[in-house]
């Protein structure tokens, strides 16, 4: 076992010991008796007129009830307190503070768009209180009510989120007349756009806390294996899915067939005319009517799977029916579109930064001192070429400027790293060269085109 191993054990042991010490709900209890019983005397002293002798009876028979109730508290704390150190040093022990080997620390002047950061990731969380908390502690915020009001108003929310999917008559076209004064619940959140949100105080806005509690809940429902709060928010927001092409409304419809379809065996949902193969085939006639310009054929295979539905595994159509991986899926669905509405990225960047670093920052030391050490350290001030060792999924773009030709690299003139490590763009490359040969620009080594490879920075 490797000692990094040997070390997250350790810690994973203390953890465990951590989050089995009791909670605090039951030294908040003793708190509340001891504010009890003092609020008791101050009735009592009033009562009587001030009266000393009263006054000093009353504190009398309180003072050792009091001071038992303040001995337990401490005790609960101490042991809460004690496992927390535990584990601190632990952390400190097998993870100590160390200093990047660099002069320059990118992010030292850079702490808003941190804490912006932080507290993106709480929202999108659910984290409001947390949230509410650090941006108030970490900023000049304004006033927390609106924050307040929305985490109160989120079990009422959560209770009026009953969506059933209703059948549609012929009143539906007269809705159209009004297409032009139709207002999508996030146009006025996406309207703040990116600049809006570089600041802690903006973070704060009711309305942007209200889609971040609206986003939970629903990804909470679907979690649950309830789709219809998912689905009441695809078809309010139908316009502008359907201007970016996005098929979540069906996809969402469609699962809610499935679900169905299973029948309250595997659903349970109660066993009636709206459940089973009777129920899916109702909801396909009430809801499906929408999809039929874009998705008739999925539909159609959907409606074909009614006559294998006492042998679905053996038919054509079983993989349409899986839902081993489905909810999953359509909760990452749901979450992409709902925060490109707002104008933000799917997976929260701080998740990603941190991932990334996680993944990309041992393997930059090791070449930073490398290079160092072989006195072909890079030399443009702050800058350090180097290919940054992530999935494909975390991949965006290349980001680099030849230090010669002082241009910005591009997929048709991509990054090149040459045998000495160093980086230059591909057309930089192709012009120091001579016959298959080139000489380095920033140290004596020389190499052949043919070792020269494409990087991702």
């Amino acid at each position: 076992m490797t000692a990094q191993a040997t070390a997250m054990e350790a810690l994973q042991k203390e953890l465990d010991r951590l989050n089995r010490t009791p909670g605090l709900s039951a030294t908040i209890d003793k708190v509340d008796k001891i504010i009890e019983m003092l609020t008791s005397v101050k009735d009592q002293i009033v009562q009587s007129g001030m009266d000393t002798h009263v006054a000093s009876m009353s504190i009398t028979r309180t003072q050792n009830p009091i001071k038992s109730t303040f001995e337990k508290i401490n005790d609960d704390l101490k042991g809460v307190t004690a496992t927390q150190r535990k584990l601190g040093k632990m952390l400190d022990k097998h993870f100590p503070l160390k200093d990047l080997p660099s002069e320059h620390d990118a992010m030292a002047d850079q702490e808003p768009l941190i804490n912006r950061a932080i507290s993106m990731h709480l929202l999108r969380e659910g984290q409001f209180s947390v949230a509410s908390t650090f941006i108030e502690e970490t900023g000049d915020a304004a006033t927390l009510d609106n924050v307040n009001a929305v985490i109160e108003g989120q079990d009422q929310a959560n209770a009026s989120d009953n969506y059933d999917d209703e059948p549609m008559d012929e009143d539906r076209d007269d809705d159209d007349d009004d297409e032009d004064e139709y207002m999508s619940p996030l146009e006025g959140v996406a309207s703040l756009g990116f600049r809006q949100l570089q600041n802690l105080s903006s973070l704060q806005s009711h309305e942007l806390e209200a889609k971040f509690s609206q986003m939970y809940t629903i990804l909470q429902d679907i979690k649950s294996r309830n789709l219809l709060s998912a689905i009441e928010w695809a078809r309010s927001n139908s316009v502008e899915l359907e201007a970016r092409g996005s098929n979540l409304e069906f996809e969402l419809s469609r699962l809610q067939y499935v679900w169905l379809f299973k029948g309250p065996s595997v659903n349970g949902l109660p066993d009636n005319e709206l459940n089973g193969t009777a129920g899916a085939l109702l909801y396909a006639q009430q809801n499906f009517w929408r999809f039929g310009n874009r998705y008739i054929g999925e539909i159609q295979q959907l409606a074909n799977a009614q006559i294998y539905a006492r042998n679905l595994s053996e038919s054509p159509y079983r993989h349409i029916f899986s839902t081993e991986t489905a909810f999953a899926d359509v909760a990452s669905s749901f979450t992409r579109e709902f925060c490109s509405l707002l104008g933000l990225s799917a997976e929260s960047p701080l998740y990603i930064a941190v991932t990334a670093g996680a993944l990309a920052l041992p393997l930059l030391i090791k070449y930073q001192q490398a290079t160092r050490a072989k006195g072909t350290e890079w030399t443009t001030t702050n800058e350090l070429a180097f290919e940054t060792p992530l999935p494909e999924r975390m991949l965006y773009h290349s980001i680099f400027v030849c230090p010669v030709s002082k241009e910005q690299t591009t997929e048709q003139n991509p990054p090149m790293m040459i045998p000495c490590g160093h980086v230059l763009a591909k057309e930089t490359l192709q012009r120091l060269l001579k016959g298959t040969r080139f000489k380095c620009p920033y140290c004596p080594a020389e190499g052949l085109e043919k070792d020269a490879r494409r990087i991702m920075i």
